[in-house]
């Protein structure tokens, strides 16, 4: 009877993911008030729905990144002995931000290791958000040595490593951007839309929701060239994606975490939805040009598929903007591959008779908003006919359509590199 009674008091005791992620936020609010959850009237006009945006984006480091990274460190640190913890992170953007934001929130010390090739604009905001509480140590071209680099120090230092999604108390911490949803919503949604990279989000609001309103469906999005939930779903376990698309830098993760898709694998393939690279590249400057919104390509990743997810009519959307990291020296090429996306520039390479006249005549060929944007001279093929390759922007699709068209019937030789991945990276 007593040992009967014992394991009845223990079960009552153990708390359920929800509780632990109340005291999550709760422990959260001594660093930022809940980010906003906005009704958006440009996309719930184009959708016919009720679209709001929860603005993750507008967090003390732009990112969701700090909930998770803050909870994993309120549980290690001992009150009092703050400044004896050591924390060790591998990361190239939000991660290394969230980190050294709580190193220097609880006094404790942090090294953050991040690859050579990281931008100076991340090295330095991650360096503002940390002070003298971290130090950052460059090391590996790529993330995965710059990854095992990190987990050596923190091994032989007897540090603790801070994963960035697979992780039972960062999920937790994640978790509470649902928790605030669901009360600044005053109500459950009818679908939210979640960005997935390594997946502690998805995981994290999904089981948040299972607990405090488990009729709300849900929509994953992850980019083209880095669908590892997608995989995992369809071969029923992670697996490594044999390459990586780095365009969207907050999403593009080779294989989703273990833990995140223990939460996730009840869900099926078709409930994640691939965002192409370059169409994301419309959505961000769609939100910067109408809305003054400024989001990284993973924070735009849950708008953009909202045009694949069906008919929308009527029903209340939340889709979560899940950072605002964006360095706006990557702005021209933004604005380039949404040009390439909605049809409206191209690049050929022309190949030109070498005569007096020849580069009049395909001038004269374009059309009223035909504008030549890149005009280089390659090389001279032939004894009589040189390269070009000239890139051509215009107002709409079929102009450069028709274009080809008159090129076509006036015998011009071209080809059309736009899409041509290798040629484009070499010339373009």
């Amino acid at each position: 009877m007593r040992k009967r009674m014992e394991n009845t008091a223990s079960t009552i005791a153990a708390p359920s993911f929800a509780d632990l992620v109340r005291n999550a936020e709760t422990a959260i609010r001594d660093l930022f008030e809940p980010t906003p959850l906005q009704r958006n009237d440009h996309l719930s006009a184009r959708f016919g729905a009720d679209i709001w945006l929860k603005r993750e984006d507008l967090t003390p480091v732009r990112s969701y990144k700090l909930r998770g990274a803050f909870n994993a460190m309120r549980k290690r640190v001992t009150p009092g002995q703050a400044t004896k913890a050591h924390f060790v992170c591998a990361s190239a953007g939000n991660h290394a931000q969230g980190v050294a934001f709580a190193c220097r929130h609880f006094g404790a010390r942090g090294t953050i290791f991040m690859p050579v090739t990281t931008p100076k604009q991340k090295i330095d905001k991650t360096k503002v958000f940390g002070g003298d509480a971290i130090e950052i140590v460059l090391t590996g071209d790529y993330f995965d040595q710059t990854l095992a680099a990190s987990q050596a120090f923190a091994a032989e230092h007897g540090a603790q490593f801070l994963a960035p999604f697979d992780s039972a108390d960062v999920i937790e911490g994640q978790a509470t951007v649902g928790l605030e949803m669901l009360e600044q919503l005053g109500g459950a949604p009818d679908l939210v839309v979640l960005p997935v990279g390594g997946g502690g989000l998805a995981a994290g609001v999904t089981r948040y929701f299972a607990e405090m309103a488990p009729d709300v469906a849900f929509a994953f999005a992850e980019p083209l060239g880095g669908a590892s939930l997608q995989a995992a779903l369809q071969q029923g376990a992670p697996v490594a994606l044999p390459a990586v698309d780095n365009f969207v830098d907050g999403a593009a993760v080779a294989r989703i975490g273990a833990l995140p898709f223990e939460a996730l694998r009840r869900f099926s393939p078709g409930d994640v939805h691939l965002a192409p690279e370059d169409r994301i590249c419309t959505t961000m400057l769609d939100m910067l040009n109408h809305e003054g919104v400024v989001l990284e390509p993973a924070g735009a990743l849950a708008i953009d598929v909202l045009g694949d997810l069906g008919d929308l009519t009527g029903k209340r959307v939340v889709c979560v903007c899940s950072g605002g990291n964006f360095d706006f020296e990557r702005l021209p090429e933004v604005k380039e591959r949404a040009q390439r996306f909605a049809g409206v520039k191209k690049y050929f390479v022309l190949r030109l008779p070498q005569r007096p006249g020849a580069l009049r005549d395909f001038l004269e060929l374009l059309g009223p908003d035909d504008d030549v944007a890149r005009f280089e001279y390659l090389k001279k093929s032939a004894r009589n006919f040189g390269s070009i390759l000239i890139g051509i922007e215009t107002s709409a699709p079929q102009n450069l359509t028709a274009l080809k068209t008159r090129l076509d019937g006036a015998g011009f030789v071209y080809r059309d590199i736009t899409n041509d991945e290798i040629l484009s990276e070499l010339l373009v």
